[in-house]
């Protein structure tokens, strides 16, 4: 007569006569994340930071990069699971729920913009251009559509009568491009986001009009991802999210920053003194100690983003916005 097993013990056999008698651990999960900026987003230098700051990688989780230049093809990809988190703005978050009907959370302040005391991100044009109503008729240049540098132009000039197509042309170029085409001339006005508007002297360009005169401060990248995804691996993102704060309070303490802006350096193959005089201060945008989202601020954004007619309608920031995650890794780090 066959012994019958209770279904446990079966399962636990399986598992140790398939390793040796040793339990197999589970594989972490491969976190793939996107980004626009390398010095904007960290993504990129993750896996070179020192092992002691992430102490989860490679246990929990590792991080698979992927760079998209905007929030618009990162919001395709997620749509698509191709990707797993984003970097993404209000308004894409707002379009994907009202439009595509997906359900979103951000849940980590990456960067916000316009900070007073902080970086501000401001259009460049030649400084024969005085004012914002000389840009009638002008090619104007933004690293991607649907994103807030997109919506800005919209609103600014769109305060004066003027209308996208009608008045002025929006063209896409990679935020390290847009420097050289104002040189050359093959555009009359783009945005210079850092490092390229600290490389502006002596080459005939000024600023004309800022994201700040369209939105105020804005929680211009947070990461982002669909709902359910991000509720089964809920505990697997405060791991990561642990690491990262603990990274972040490392590349932001004036101690040991010039350290992170040496890998970010490596990351970008350039020298470091491209970046020493400026990464991870108060001339760089602001980015909150705990990687906390500014709820008040998301909100505000997707207000005016909607009063200015850029977003069809408007949604409850709260319901697609969720604290909970940073604030638990934020408490493992600071205690």
């Amino acid at each position: 007569m066959k012994r019958r097993w209770p279904l446990a013990a079966a399962v636990l056999a399986a598992v140790l006569g398939a390793s040796g008698g040793v339990p197999v651990a589970a594989e972490p999960t491969k976190l793939r994340l996107q980004y626009g900026s390398a010095t904007g987003q960290y993504v990129p230098i993750m896996p070179l930071a020192p092992k002691e700051l992430y102490r989860h990688y490679g246990k929990s989780y590792t991080v698979e990069p992927y760079f998209m230049a905007g929030a618009g093809p990162a919001l395709t990809a997620l749509a698509a699971g191709e990707i797993d988190l984003a970097g993404m703005g209000p308004q894409t978050v707002a379009n994907a729920v009202i439009e595509a009907k997906l359900d979103l959370r951000s849940i980590v302040q990456v960067l916000s913009t316009d900070v007073p005391g902080w970086n501000q991100n401001e259009f460049w044009a030649k400084d024969t251009i005085k004012s914002t109503a000389e840009l009638k008729g002008k090619t104007i240049a933004v690293n991607s559509r649907n994103t807030s540098n997109d919506a800005t132009i919209r609103i600014v000039l769109g305060r004066l009568g003027m209308k996208d197509g009608q008045d002025y042309q929006i063209v896409e170029l990679r935020f390290p491009a847009i420097l050289p085409a104002l040189e050359s001339g093959r555009i009359d006005a783009g945005i210079l986001v850092l490092p390229f508007n600290l490389r502006t002297s002596g080459k005939g360009l000024r600023p004309v009009f800022s994201t700040a005169d369209a939105f105020g401060p804005g929680e211009a990248v947070t990461w982002t991802g669909k709902a359910d995804w991000i509720a089964k691996n809920r505990a697997m993102l405060v791991d990561f999210v642990e690491d990262h704060l603990r990274f972040r309070h490392w590349a932001l303490d004036p101690a040991t920053r010039l350290e992170a802006v040496k890998l970010m350096a490596q990351v970008e193959k350039q020298p470091l003194e491209n970046y020493a005089a400026w990464l991870y201060t108060t001339k760089d945008n602001y980015r909150h100690p705990d990687g906390l989202i500014d709820l008040a601020r998301y909100q505000k954004n997707v207000a005016d983003l909607h009063k200015a007619g850029v977003l069809p309608g408007t949604i409850d920031a709260s319901r697609y916005v969720d604290l909970t995650i940073a604030r638990e890794a934020a408490a493992r780090v600071n205690r």
